[in-house]
């Protein structure tokens, strides 16, 4: 395993972090901001408590879920984009460095990115509404996979894109609703019983409602079943990313 050279790029793509510092952390902050002034503040204070939960409190692992799918997606699929575009994955490509260190270095350099905002997220909410974290191990836990796993489905999408224009398309029109209907501002219990059953073939569900638990105890689903299915969606990004390393797939041409 050559660490210096998961070094090498690893710290240059944080390095992209600092020059991007508005659009990387402060952008994403704030709009998230607004969501606790409005729903936690204007809304919530006029809504019941969700499993004895404070509304305004009850969405805060949904947001910070949304920023975690979004922002990793995001770092990880321009970060192998701009690569191919510019053409210097071709050197990197020839050089000594393995297809397991580049992507060590990109999908832990994007994951960072994601798991850092979070944490900034997290810090910022507690100014807003009143937070308890009662499994604080396994919101750890739930917060690496989902950067991880989003992590490397955004270098997918890096790869599969053939414009800058495309590396928006998947997590606008997929990812963005299946979160906003995946339990970020409700609970799926509310639902009625025709759509809380729909509501359970959305992989995002099960990645909010584990997360949820971490922080105060209850959940839609169970937590084996939350972390099965995160566990799932990681080794299936990790099974794709091994195809397109195996046979090139939009890397050698």
């Amino acid at each position: 395993m050559n660490l210096q050279a998961i070094r090498a790029i690893y710290l240059f793509e944080m390095y992209r972090l600092r020059r991007n510092l508005s659009q990387s952390l402060i952008a994403p902050v704030l709009s998230t901001s607004l969501y606790f002034v409005v729903f936690g503040s204007a809304i919530g204070s006029r809504m019941q408590d969700i499993d004895g939960v404070n509304y305004g409190a009850f969405i805060v692992p949904g947001l910070i879920m949304l920023s975690v799918l979004t922002q990793s997606i995001s770092n990880a699929s321009f970060s192998i984009y701009f690569p191919r575009f510019t053409g210097t994955i071709y050197e990197l490509l020839s050089a000594p460095v393995s297809y397991l260190e580049i992507l060590a270095g990109y999908v832990g350099a994007a994951a960072s990115k994601s798991l850092l905002l979070a944490l900034i997220i997290l810090g910022t909410s507690a100014f807003f509404v009143p937070l308890q974290i009662q499994h604080p191990a396994w919101m750890l836990v739930f917060l690496v996979l989902t950067a991880l796993t989003f992590s490397l489905f955004g270098f997918i999408i890096g790869v599969w894109a053939d414009s800058f224009e495309s590396l928006q398309i998947v997590p606008l029109l997929i990812v963005t609703p299946l979160t906003f209907l995946g339990g970020s501002f409700y609970a799926i219990s509310m639902l009625p019983p025709f759509w809380q059953a729909v509501s359970l073939l959305n992989p995002v569900v099960y990645l909010i409602s584990g997360f949820r638990w971490s922080f105060y105890g209850s959940a839609d689903v169970s937590l084996a079943t939350s972390l099965g299915v995160t566990l799932a969606i990681l080794v299936v990004c990790m099974g794709i990313v091994a195809w397109i390393f195996k046979t090139g797939y939009r890397l050698r041409q």
